[in-house]
């Protein structure tokens, strides 16, 4: 693979095709008009955008991050180059159905689409992203004005958007914000408040920005109750919706991030003047349930980008380690003998064979939770919609979490593979690392999802998404017939009684005292559940591939499906027994960290 090569040629098709049967999808109404070979056709356009006008500046863009003078965002001319192509080419749309000017992509394939720009450059990526995000909180929440004034412009990517959640003193805890609205004779509100970490909050690379703002209207109720959201517009628009004069909405500042530099991370200000003017989605006080409705969608985006970073990082590493000579292998380990690639080490196999795990596990997964949608999205029968739907809110928290834990772990090892140069400015694989170390904090913090999935998720409407999931696993593992795989599913098994065991104590422990220990013990909750739902997508992909292998003639094809049954192999052996000490502490209600006291630290 080049190093100006995003993805596989492999992957992708792969997972689309041999793993998730995506050109079935094509036989829906709502997706007739396409095939794989349309489908094939937008990848193929996403990757040479990608690869001709967002890659190049990737790591230019870091190192030159944009400027606000005090009056406005400059930043270097290839991001507005690659933005204006990334709009132009409909991909903003793609989702979105032929009368709204969209391509009506299933979520599956416009996923993979994100998959060649979020291996390319995230930073501009996030332009974009957050605007097709802010989309859909409009299109399903809006009134018909809303709609009407924003979503058009906001689809040709002429206007983009925001989510404005964070407070200066309110990061997660959103029931403390203090952002105000106030109804006005019209109908609009007057919005006042700080918001704080707003990625894309202000550029110049639009005609507007549309932010999504959380703010409480006076009376309301308390905490998250009270919450309502707002569609607040950096220019109003006058009465023919043409852009009119400015908001008063303000950039105070810009935020210096550990990575994703090319990206504004911004401090804004509404209505300093008393003159920011806002306007109501939806209900009032039904403001958070709303927004969770960007939020979900932007985890599973948090989580593929995580892993695609991962993959990009892991790729970079392996480029290296086949051009880096550096010593022997026994037999040929004789002083006078040629030096080998750095690639035939054990250990730097160790390293590789984790990177890929992580990473493909990661894209494999989420684009199981995208094609989830999809499912839900056509599917007519009322009962298994509905059960679908609990599956993806069971493991929602995962497809966000798990990649965005373990994407960073694989730059890190990509650093590692490097020795010296992984660590030098000269060398991306610390950029690599740098971007994908935000993502374990983006749209809701892992500790926060493990706290979803511990005390919500695995329980809501008595536990219907878990007996989804087993039934979904279950099904595949009892059709498991190549050897090779079949084997790992024997090992996997195992684990599927001691994660029934687990909730059944949970559920115990949940209604005493103790229940205190699970706020100490989520992320052990976490990692059993998130590494055999992994060794699950791992399974998946490796029958797939012995089925493959046993027919495919072409050697390059052959050296990918082994790939594959060896990393699924990695991670059944290597990573799945990790999580035995969390099986443990949970049946015993270890309770070390909830009874640290603040003063003993």
């Amino acid at each position: 693979m080049s190093a100006d090569m995003l993805i596989n040629d492999f992957e992708l098709p792969f997972q689309l095709y041999d793993v998730l049967g995506a050109e079935t999808l094509a036989e829906h109404p709502k997706f007739a008009e396409h095939s794989r070979e349309t489908f094939d056709a937008v990848l193929g356009t996403a990757n040479k955008i990608a690869t001709d006008l967002f890659l190049p500046h990737n790591h230019v863009a870091d190192k030159n991050e944009p400027q606000f003078d005090g009056t406005k965002v400059s930043m270097i001319d290839d991001v507005k180059v690659a933005f204006d192509a990334f709009r132009e080419s409909g991909f903003i749309a793609g989702r979105y159905s032929f009368d709204d000017g969209g391509m009506q992509l299933p979520e599956t394939v416009m996923t993979a689409v994100a998959g060649y720009f979020m291996a390319a450059n995230p930073s501009t990526t996030a332009y974009p992203f957050l605007t097709t995000a802010a989309i859909n909180v409009i299109s399903h929440f809006a009134s018909d004005e809303i709609k009407n004034a924003f979503m058009p412009r906001m689809l040709t990517g002429e206007f983009t958007g925001t989510m404005a959640l964070t407070e200066p003193h309110a990061g997660s805890s959103l029931a403390d914000i203090k952002t105000t609205a106030v109804k006005q004779d019209d109908g609009s509100y007057r919005i006042k408040g700080s918001k704080i970490y707003i990625s894309a909050g202000d550029h110049e690379l639009s005609d507007n920005i549309v932010h999504l703002v959380l703010a409480k209207v006076p009376g309301g109720p308390a905490g998250v109750k009270g919450i309502s959201l707002f569609a607040v517009p950096k220019y109003r628009l006058n009465d023919d919706l043409s852009v009119g004069e400015r908001n008063d909405v303000h950039l105070t500042g810009l935020i210096h991030k550990l990575g994703y530099r090319g990206a504004t991370s911004t401090a804004l200000s509404f209505g300093d003047a008393g003159e920011c003017h806002g306007y109501l989605i939806g209900d009032e006080h039904f403001g958070l349930r709303y927004m969770f409705k960007m939020m979900n969608e932007a985890r599973i985006a948090v989580g593929f980008g995580a892993a695609m970073i991962g993959y990009r990082g892991y790729q970079y590493s392996l480029d290296y380690a086949k051009d880096r000579m550096q010593g022997r292998i026994a037999p040929n380990n004789k002083p006078e003998d040629a030096a080998t690639a750095i690639i035939n080490h054990g250990d730097v196999k160790r390293m590789l064979l984790a990177q890929k795990a992580y990473s493909e596990g990661g894209i494999s997964l989420c684009l199981y939770g995208s094609n989830l949608i999809d499912r839900i999205n056509t599917c007519e029968d009322a009962t298994l919609k509905n059960e679908l739907s609990e599956l993806l809110d069971l493991l929602t928290p995962v497809l966000k979490a798990w990649p965005s834990e373990y994407g960073p772990k694989a730059n890190d090892l990509g650093i590692q593979v490097l020795g010296g140069a992984g660590y030098t400015r000269e060398y991306q694989a610390e950029q690599f690392w740098r971007d994908n170390r935000l993502n374990p904090i983006h749209e809701g913090t892992n500790g926060v999802q493990a706290l979803d999935l511990s005390f919500r998720k695995l329980w809501q409407n008595k536990g219907l998404g878990i007996q989804i999931l087993k039934r979904e696993i279950t099904k595949d593992l009892e059709n498991i017939n190549t050897p090779e795989t079949a084997k790992l599913t024997g090992k996997l098994m195992p684990y599927m009684g001691h994660l029934h065991e687990v909730l059944v104590h949970l559920s115990k422990v949940l209604q005493t005292e103790k229940a205190i220990t699970l706020t100490g013990n989520a992320q052990a909750l976490m990692n059993i559940f998130a590494t055999i739902v992994v060794s699950w997508i791992w399974i998946r992909q490796a029958s797939k591939a012995e089925q493959l292998l046993a027919v495919e003639q072409n050697t390059e094809k052959q050296n990918f499906y082994h790939g594959k049954i060896q990393a699924a192999k990695y991670f059944i052996d290597w990573e799945l027994p990790l999580i035995k000490r969390d099986i443990e502490l949970l049946n015993n209600d270890n309770a070390v960290c909830t009874d640290m006291q603040a003063e003993w630290f």
